[in-house]
């Protein structure tokens, strides 16, 4: 049996057996409108440039807030490796100072009442964590 071919202009599927120009991503006829593709690459670009930004800016701010934890642990660190003879009340502002010795320890006499080496004056938090002040 011979097949009945289709003329060239006409878009018939074998396959299915169904005419289905319309379901073509491409122009099928001189007639159908023309298929350009859209530039994208500015959008891309502009995208980019915002992803990075975005990025960079989280990444600033994680950064910053991990420096001050950091920066909380070593002072919550010194302070407990010092020697003090007392229990701190929370809410209560005490000082760190070293001894000759190097031997740090924490006292309520304020630097302007005395004479020793001071590292720092510190608060006790609700959470019970030194805040240097």
């Amino acid at each position: 049996m011979a097949e009945d071919k289709k003329p060239d202009n006409v878009v018939f599927n074998p396959e299915t057996q169904k005419y289905d120009a319309a379901l073509k991503p491409y122009a099928t006829s001189v007639g159908a409108p023309v298929i350009t593709t859209p530039d994208t690459i500015t959008w891309k670009n502009r995208s980019i440039n915002k992803i990075n930004h975005k990025v960079e800016a989280k990444y600033l701010e994680l950064k910053a807030e991990y420096d001050k934890m950091m920066q909380e642990f070593e002072y919550n660190k010194l302070i407990f490796n010092s020697k003090f003879t007392f229990e701190p009340i929370i809410g209560e502002v005490y000082h760190l100072y070293k001894r000759e010795n190097e031997e740090s320890f924490l006292s309520i006499i304020a630097p302007e009442q005395c004479n020793f080496n001071p590292l720092g004056s510190f608060y006790l938090n609700a959470d019970q964590i030194w805040e240097k002040i």
